[in-house]
C-alpha cells in the first residue's frame, strides 16, 4: 500500500477556456485528469477564477485511492451542477487532502484543423 503517493496537494490551471462542441465525431471539450497514487481517497475542492465575476467554489470531486478519474468541464454532473460558460477565459485551483497529479486537456474542433493539447498544472 502506498502511503503518501506522488504529486502535490495544491494545483493551478491558469489557461482554461471551454470551447463550443463544434462538428464531427470528436466533440470539443475540456477535461481535468486526476491521478491519486495514495492509499486514501482524494477529496478535492475546485475553485474557478474569472476576469469579470466572483470565483465559483461549489465544486467538489473525489478520486478513489490508487485510481485515475477524468472530469469534463462541459458535463454538469462532473461540475456539481455548475455550468461552465463557453469561450470564457478562466483559471482553476484544485486543493486536495492527499497528494494528486493533475493534467489538463482541451479539444477544440470549432475549425477544420482540430486542436488538442494537454499540460500539467502548476503545483505546490
Amino acid at each position: 500500500m502506498i502511503a503518501k503517493g506522488l504529486g502535490k496537494k495544491q494545483w493551478i490551471l491558469p489557461d482554461c477556456e471551454l470551447p463550443r462542441e463544434g462538428e464531427g465525431t470528436a466533440k470539443g471539450h475540456e477535461s481535468v485528469i486526476v491521478v491519486n497514487d495514495s492509499g486514501k481517497d482524494a477529496h478535492i475542492s475546485v475553485k474557478l477564477f474569472f476576469t469579470d465575476k466572483e470565483p465559483c467554489t461549489e465544486i467538489n470531486w473525489t478520486v478513489g485511492a490508487g485510481r485515475v478519474r477524468c472530469f469534463r468541464m462541459n458535463n454538469p454532473d462532473d461540475m456539481c451542477g455548475y455550468i461552465v460558460p463557453f469561450e470564457t477565459q478562466y483559471a482553476m485551483k484544485l486543493s486536495s487532502d492527499v497528494n494528486i497529479v493533475v493534467q489538463y486537456g482541451r479539444l477544440d474542433n470549432t475549425q477544420p484543423n482540430l486542436a488538442f493539447y494537454t499540460t500539467l498544472g502548476y503545483c505546490e
